[in-house]
């Protein structure tokens, strides 16, 4: 019998998901399935755990949670060989949700478990920068803190919306800093609203702001926001919503394998949302290096094998 691990956040869609783990566990049951549960209790118990189920030799890992549990739970899963790391579902169950947006993995529990029923798969590539992974995207500069400024109980309340309502609250505050960002031929070095290193399209609930990405070509996604002034930020995000920031003088956006970012000032790394450690760091795509259940016929072009 093949054996399965759950890996849930219990504050992330904490009653509901809970509701409905009977018939999870019933439905992988019948699948073939014997099938554990762990529920994380602080930071970086999703990667313990996801390492444990490695030790045990588990087939499968369902991380049921938002990005940051996802994150834990690839974290956990990336160190060890390819023939050892066990496939990987996602349950959506966080605010945002970038990662399953970008592979079309629906919020509903039931149609989430359906996917990974459905057994298909496909390679995707994680990121690697200093010794941390990341499976959406990473960042530096302040207005990459926003996401682990807000509150959980905002979140939990107010989703999505805590967000924008932070990032009204830290406008005046956002300030550029003098970096040395490296990439496949080229290298910037001049001050920078903030910087991205994606490996999807989603970024924040922005479907388009890195619109030609693709899970699994090897490449990270740079996007690089120059100093502006707050007015000339808000235009910029405004023009991302419907992807019409590229060409903009102000962004910088390239496809690359490759990162080396130093700066003068003190800039903190977030990765998939959270804290990430600081700058010095160093980028490094992992080709294909973990399998994803999606739903095969809704992925986009750019992201099948």
């Amino acid at each position: 019998m093949k054996r399965a691990r759950i890996i849930y956040n219990p504050t992330s869609g904490r009653e509901l998901f809970r509701k409905h783990l009977p018939e999870v566990l019933e439905r992988l049951e019948k699948a073939g399935y014997e099938t554990s549960c762990h529920a994380t209790t602080c930071e970086g118990d999703g990667t313990s755990a996801a390492e444990y189920a490695v030790n045990r030799k588990f087939d499968l890992i369902i991380a049921a949670g938002g990005d940051g549990t996802l994150n834990e739970v690839v974290a956990g899963i990336s160190g060890f060989e390819k023939h050892l790391r066990p496939k990987v579902g996602l349950i959506p169950m966080g605010t945002t949700n970038d990662f399953a947006r970008a592979l079309r993995i629906p919020r509903d529990i039931n149609k989430a478990v359906s996917i990974i029923l459905e057994d298909e798969c496909i390679p995707v590539d994680v990121g690697h920068v200093n010794d941390r992974y990341f499976i959406n995207i990473a960042g530096g500069g302040k207005l990459t803190e926003l996401t682990y400024d807000v509150p959980s109980k905002l979140k939990t309340v107010l989703g999505q919306l805590a967000y924008y309502i932070k990032g009204i609250e830290m406008i005046p505050s956002i300030h550029a800093s003098r970096v040395r960002i490296e990439y496949d031929g080229g290298v910037f070095e001049d001050e920078a609203m903030m910087f991205l290193v994606g490996l999807t399209n989603s970024v924040g609930g922005f479907e388009k702001l890195a619109p030609d990405s693709s899970i699994n070509d090897g490449k990270f996604t740079l996007l690089i926001l120059k100093k502006c002034h707050i007015g000339e930020f808000i235009r910029l995000a405004t023009l991302a919503i419907g992807g019409n920031h590229l060409d903009d003088p102000l962004v910088i956006y390239r496809k690359t394998s490759h990162i080396k970012v130093t700066a003068e000032d003190h800039v903190q790394l977030n990765l998939d949302g959270e804290y990430g450690g600081n700058v010095p760091a160093v980028f490094e795509n992992l080709y294909r290096h973990i399998e994803m259940f999606v739903p095969m016929n809704e992925i986009r072009e750019q992201d099948r094998p």
